[in-house]
């Protein structure tokens, strides 16, 4: 939790820049989604554990009877890399769902995101579980944090998948569902978010990655 000077350096829509002043002469720069009132430096312990993530990714697992599971990826321009990469389905935890439990806003912001980026509608058969409520890429540089989800879906065709909802940088190059060993050789050395890498190990390696109390 901070106890020094906090200055904004840059304040727009998606992103800000604050300088942490932690010692007479010593700057740490920055880079969060949040407001000033909301840094995550600013937390204390409670808070800090049980902090609504910034964002969400998204796992999707893909079962059709008399077919090998596979899971749905994209391939997905990034500003910052000047580059196409694979890609999960994902998104930001809007400011309606923040006033709720961590684990309600994670899921309600995976099913707005899967339905709004594929036009799959999470139904009473799919099944939703949490890989992990809020992960910090690179908390160096950036308090940016993730929930990572999984999301079994069952019975759901094919010609469902469409991006008519989606908006933007929501746009991207097509689907792709890969099967497991597809998925494990694309975990060597295709370039991909981080989070994109936990949602293949966990369609890889189901039992290592579940929670416990999950295993078999």
């Amino acid at each position: 939790m901070m106890d020094y000077p906090v200055e904004m350096m840059l304040d727009n829509r998606f992103v800000k820049v604050f300088d942490l002043q932690y010692a007479p002469g010593r700057h740490y720069y920055e880079a969060t989604r949040r407001d000033r009132a909301d840094l995550v430096a600013d937390m204390d312990e409670a808070a800090f554990r049980s902090m609504v993530p910034d964002a969400v990714s998204i796992c999707a697992v893909w079962h059709t009877e008399g077919r090998e599971d596979r899971m749905l990826l994209n391939r997905e321009f990034r500003y910052p890399l000047g580059q196409t990469v694979l890609s999960v389905p994902a998104g930001l935890i809007d400011s309606d769902d923040r006033g709720r439990n961590r684990e309600e806003a994670v899921r309600r912001a995976a099913e707005r995101e899967l339905f709004e980026e594929t036009g799959v509608a999470v139904g009473e058969k799919d099944v939703f579980s949490a890989l992990h409520p809020c992960l910090f890429s690179s908390p160096g540089m950036t308090d940016e944090s993730n929930a990572v989800v999984r999301i079994d879906l069952y019975g759901h065709a094919e010609s469902e998948l469409n991006q008519s909802h989606a908006e933007g940088a929501e746009k991207f190059e097509g689907f792709r569902l890969v099967t497991r060993e597809e998925a494990r050789a694309l975990m060597r050395g295709e370039p991909m978010s981080v989070y994109t890498w936990i949602g293949l190990a966990a369609f890889v390696f189901p039992k290592e990655m579940a929670l416990p109390g999950e295993r078999e």
